[in-house]
């Protein structure tokens, strides 16, 4: 069954695309915690991130660490923070959340609405420091 994550990578839902690879997709999540929050997942829909393919799972902090160096040139923090949580989507992935305090990584807080504009001018800035 399509995870609402697989069917943004199919492009049936439009994103905010970061990256993209024949194994990787990453884009903005549009309710982040903070701004330039990213999704980095593996394309073959997995619930759980511990039953994915080793390889696939081995592959996936590289291919974020990518981007995380991307983010910290553009986004105001002190870090990129990672998180997996795998409870709201059954689809496996890893979360990139730019830091200034810890409360910045948690998910009880409200998440930010930020207009289409604003997420297209985040995104765009990310994607053109990255190497």
């Amino acid at each position: 069954m399509p995870t609402i994550f697989s069917r943004i990578i199919s492009g049936e839902i439009p994103c905010h695309k970061i990256a993209e690879n024949e194994t990787y997709f990453a884009f903005l999540d549009i309710m982040p915690l903070a701004p330039g929050h990213v999704l980095v997942v593996p394309k073959m829909p997995v619930d759980y991130i511990f039953d994915v393919d080793d390889d696939i799972l081995a592959g996936m902090l590289p291919f974020a660490k990518r981007i995380a160096h991307a983010m910290e040139k553009v986004i105001p923090c002190e870090r990129i923070g990672v998180s997996v949580i795998g409870l709201e989507v059954p689809h496996a992935h890893i979360h990139l959340i730019p830091l200034r305090t810890m409360d910045d990584i948690n998910f009880s807080r409200p998440k930010l609405k930020m207009s289409n504009s604003e997420l297209a001018e985040i995104a765009a800035k990310i994607v053109s420091h990255l190497q």
